[in-house]
Parts: structure tokens; sequence; C-alpha cells
């Protein structure tokens, strides 16, 4: 019977140690830790870097000094005796920026002649359905956190026409607040709560200082966009400014072990950032569908001039999206925050995903937007049992092309609509 290696999320945070880039993995054989197995992990080149051993959790992490390829080996001469061998005792695979990467080995007989070294493989050559399972794990927590952005997104696109492209600096800005206030003492989820409100409150700002004005002033809608694109430049330089250039972890949750469910391993904070966006989203949906404000909103996003003609008043509804959007994408910098750290350029590497997230559930819908960003996060993370990992975002990126050749309206989209 074979055991699989069961493993941390890939992307936590920074190691307590000199590297900020690590491989890591827990050692599993029929749901026992398996300790005291050496682990190396040189260069492409041969050049050793570190070696660690397993510890009684079966846990063990060697630290890298930059990001890059590297080739981590498993000494099958020090498995335990119950264990019949490893099937591939070499695996090459890439480490990004500050990641620490989770590396599977599967116990059994070698699958490669050779003799006692098993064979080798790369990261994205070794299938099994307990990884399978384990990156569908991180691909919904990462597709939840993506669905708060692009619902925010996708609001205000569908109140205002607008495709904004300072929506990445909301999310930047919601992770970097939220990081200051827990780092001057406050506990990291009342952190959260306030730098949610603040972010509603730049929203609103945002919203009477510029796009009111200019929505006045019957600015056309690309003229607009250019104006989101020069925002988002200054902002992300203020924030380079002012936050500084290097990746930092909240005070709280940094390092945690993971919780194994089965083939499954996730940390205490990403099912809290699961469960968290699941409500959140719960709620939002349920406001629009149900509420006063909900149905306004929805008025608005088909048809403006009929809305206000009905009595709506077009201009708070569109002042509360902007609210709300932006509560929405600080909400999702925060969780993205806890798995990647927080940097200045946080949003701006999410933006992309957002955008293909909104357009291939569909332009301006609710449930587009978020089962989108469930397919985005799915596939970005499922697609690396194939290619590597540095071609994932390409890869949805080619998925989205095919899709909106066939269907350009998106996955829920319609395809005409009015106003």
């Amino acid at each position: 019977m074979l055991a699989l290696l069961g493993v941390v999320a890939a992307g936590g945070a920074a190691l307590a140690q000199e590297f900020e880039e690590s491989v890591r993995g827990a050692l599993r054989f029929e749901g026992e830790p398996v300790s005291g197995v050496t682990i190396t992990v040189t260069t492409e080149d041969g050049e050793e870097v570190g070696s660690t051993e397993s510890d009684d959790e079966g846990r063990w992490e060697v630290g890298v000094p930059e990001e890059g390829t590297y080739v981590v080996t498993l000494d099958a001469t020090s498995l335990p005796a119950e264990i019949p061998g490893v099937e591939v005792d070499t695996i090459t695979t890439s480490v990004g920026n500050t990641q620490a990467k989770a590396v599977l080995f599967r116990f059994g007989e070698p699958i490669a002649d050779g003799g006692d070294t098993g064979g080798t493989a790369t990261d994205t050559g070794g299938f099994s359905w307990a990884s399978v399972a384990q990156l569908t794990a991180e691909g919904l927590r990462f597709g939840l956190v993506l669905a708060l952005a692009a619902l925010g997104l996708s609001m205000i696109f569908g109140t205002t026409g607008l495709t904004n492209f300072s929506h990445g600096e909301l999310i930047t800005l919601g992770a970097i607040a939220a990081w200051y206030l827990n780092d001057v003492g406050l506990p990291f989820v009342a952190a959260t709560v306030i730098a949610v409100v603040l972010l509603g409150l730049f929203g609103w700002g945002q919203d009477k200082v510029l796009w009111r004005p200019l929505r006045r002033r019957k600015t056309g809608l690309i003229a607009m966009m250019i104006v989101t694109i020069g925002l988002a430049i200054f902002l992300r330089y203020f924030y380079l400014y002012v936050f500084g250039g290097s990746r930092r972890s909240y005070r709280e949750y940094a390092i945690q072990s993971g919780i194994e469910f089965g083939p499954v391993t996730l940390a205490p904070r990403d099912i809290a950032s699961m469960v968290v966006a699941l409500i959140v989203l719960s709620i939002v949906v349920w406001a629009l569908a149900s509420t006063r404000l909900g149905k306004a909103t929805r008025a608005v996003s088909d048809n403006p001039a009929l809305a206000s003609a009905s009595g709506i008043d077009v201009d708070k509804v569109i002042r509360t999206v902007w609210i709300g959007g932006a509560a929405l994408a600080g909400l999702a910098g925060i969780l993205q925050g806890l798995s990647q750290q927080v940097d200045y350029q946080l949003g701006f590497r999410t933006l992309l995903l957002v955008f293909a997230a909104v357009i291939l559930g569909g332009l301006g819908t609710i449930s587009g937007a978020i089962v989108g960003a469930i397919i985005v996060g799915l596939f970005i993370q499922l697609s690396t049992l194939v290619i590597p990992i540095e071609l994932q975002n390409a890869g949805v990126l080619g998925v989205l092309i095919i899709v909106l050749l066939i269907r350009p309206q998106g996955i829920l989209g319609r395809r005409e609509r009015v106003g």
C-alpha cells in the first residue's frame, strides 16, 4: 500500500531563519509520521545548499538562498525498515520569491531503473490523487480569496462601466493597513476589521473626490480608465515610499503547523481565510439579491437612466458600491497577505488574475465573478501537475482566451447589456 508525503501549503510565510525561500514537507506512511529521514537540497549544478532530517512529526524544511531551481533528494537508505522505499527519490522544483515550496514524494517500490536511486522527477510530473487533493484545497482557498476582489471589481464595473486598473492597489492597501495596525499592537482580527472599515472610507473618499466629479463632467469611460492607470501607478510607488520594498509578515499566524484532513494538509490560517471568505461572499450575494439597496444596485447596473427616472438615487448607489468594492478588495488583500506576506506589489501581482476571473465569469455579473475566481484559483494550482509553476498564470490566460473565443460574454454573462 502506498503512502504519500503530507505537505503544508506552498507560498507560506518566510522562515524564522536567514532565508526567506525554502522547500519543505511532512513525511507520513500509513498515517504515521516518519522521522530521521535525510533530505538534501542542491542547486542544478550539484552544489549542496543544505541538508536536514525529518523531525518527530515527520516535518522537514531546508532554506535556500534565493529563488530558482533546486534538486531535492530523499536518502532512501535512511528510511525505516518497514517502508519499502520511495518511488522517486530526487525531485527538481522551482522556488519563487519568498515562497515556502511544498515537495511531494511517494513511498513504495522504485519506479525507475538505477538500483537504490529510485529515479528522478520534476515537481510537475509527480501525479497522485493525494497531490490532486492537496492542490485542489489550495486552489479553492486562493479562489475564494480572489472572489472577494473579483466581486468588488465586478460591482464597480456593473454600476459605472468603469474598468478600474487601480483595484489592485486597493488590495495592497488593505494588507498594508492591517499590517501597520497589527504591528503597533492590535490583535490581527481587530486590525483586519479596522483595515476593512478604512478601505471602505477610502472607497467613499475616492468616489467623492475623483469619480463623482468626473461623472458629472461627462468624462468618457476610456479617459476614466486611463485615470485609473495613473492612480494605480501613483499609489503603488507611494506604498513603496512609505512601506518599503521588503516583504513582511503579520505578527500573528506567521508560522503554523498544518492540520491534516486525510491527504490534505492546511494551516489554520488558510482554513480561517476560506471560512471568512465564504461568509462574506454569502452575505454580499444575499444583500444584492434580497435587500432594497441590492435591488437598486442591480437596477443601476442594468440601466442607470431608467433607474434614476424610477426615483433611485444613482449617485448614492454608486457611492455605496465604491465603499463595498474597496472594502472587499481590502479584505482580499489581508487574507492573501496571510499566505504570501505583505509587500507593495501584492495587489499588482493579483490584479491580472482578478480581471481574468471577472472576464471568465462574465463582466458585471455577481455570480460570474465568484465562479470565475474559483475556476482561476483551481486552475492555477492544479495546472502545476502538468506544467512548470512559472507558467501557471500564463495557462490561466490561455484558457481565458479560448473561453472568450467560444463564449465572448463569459461563462455566466449575457449576450447583451442594456444601457
